[in-house]
């Protein structure tokens, strides 16, 4: 059974950091691309960041460029998302998925969900609050 667990999400204060890990089961996640993705009470999901292979260079939404980093572990079988300098704004329940295949071509990922995630987490909750 393909498995995401999600963790590391918590109560932090604007211009804080939280480190939220992506585990895998099931399956050997290093064989998909893998994407971060957010949804705020009452607004849309949000697809903020993906990455390939490890080694490749992840994408990110405009909203998290500089200030949050993507990265595969294949030893831990996890994926992370480090956030830093958070703000309110940030605050949403945060999902991992596994998008698709590993490409060779461009778009190295692609969050746009038009073909769906093979596989999501549960979330787990930020909140950046003072």
């Amino acid at each position: 059974q393909l498995q995401l667990v999600e963790s590391g999400g918590g109560l932090v204060q604007p211009g804080g950091s939280l480190r939220l890990s992506c585990a895998a089961s099931g399956f050997i996640l290093d064989t998909y691309a893998v994407g971060w993705f957010r949804q705020a009470p009452g607004k849309e999901r949000e697809g903020i960041s993906c990455i390939n292979r490890s080694e490749d260079t992840p994408v990110y939404t405009d909203s998290v460029k500089g200030r949050f980093t993507i990265s595969k572990d294949n030893d831990k079988n996890t994926v992370y998302l480090q956030m830093n300098s958070l703000s309110p704004e940030d605050t949403a329940t945060y999902y991992c998925a596994a998008l698709h295949w590993i490409r060779t071509v461009q778009p190295l990922c692609n969050m746009d969900l038009t073909v769906p995630a093979v596989t999501w987490g549960q979330g787990t909750q930020a909140t950046v609050s003072s």
